[in-house]
């Protein structure tokens, strides 16, 4: 097979015609390291390394994109490549990703629980939920966890000053046990801080 034209498409991508027709579109980059212009000749396997390659190096350019804006676990950052790539692209960027230490997972934990606990006052159990869910295996949830000291009622307390004044408002009230329900706390630490507020001891 022929390369009879190349014509320029967008997100640096190109089209790829072949004997006059057009075959398949790859990253202008790819084409550019492997020297592939008009004239050149390929087989099905050249096309299909072609392929291959133009899938990594977009995976590639997608992760840093992605880690630009802020860290990702590198489960996280994976699974948003593979939305656009091939799963065996996908892992080859994040591992790269991994080997630059652009990406840690032992550093992303620490700093998304600190987040999560201390921003938006979720309970260590919530926390560890949204953790697992971004990939990070159970002992560095646990050790990460065990490293940040939090009292669950000052954290109640905060979060009900900064959401839900009135608390003398039965509705009021109510909304902001549910909300806390939803940020993992339990009914015991839910109450104390609640009799403790009402004391003015919080």
């Amino acid at each position: 097979m022929r390369v009879t034209e190349i014509r320029a498409r967008r997100k640096q991508l190109s089209a790829l015609y072949l004997d006059g027709e057009y075959a398949v579109s790859i990253d202008t980059k790819t084409l550019l390291e492997q020297r592939v212009d008009v004239g050149s000749e390929l087989d099905d396997e050249d096309l299909r390394e072609l392929i291959s390659l133009s899938d990594e190096n977009r995976a590639k350019e997608k992760a840093l994109r992605l880690i630009s804006y802020r860290s990702h676990s590198k489960k996280e950052l994976t699974d948003k490549i593979r939305r656009t790539a091939t799963d065996e692209a996908a892992q080859k960027a994040a591992d790269r990703m991994e080997e630059l230490g652009l990406v840690n997972d032992e550093d992303f934990a620490r700093r998304y629980a600190e987040q999560l606990l201390t921003v938006k006052h979720m309970s260590k159990r919530a926390a560890a939920m949204e953790l697992q869910r971004k990939g990070i295996d159970r002992d560095m949830i646990e050790e990460t966890l065990g490293e940040i000291e939090v009292d669950p009622r000052e954290q109640i307390a905060e979060f009900l000053s900064k959401k839900y004044k009135n608390l003398d408002d039965e509705k009021i009230k109510r909304r902001a046990i549910a909300a806390l329900r939803r940020l993992g706390y339990g009914w015991e630490d839910i109450r104390g801080a609640l009799d403790e507020i009402a004391e003015g001891e919080l």
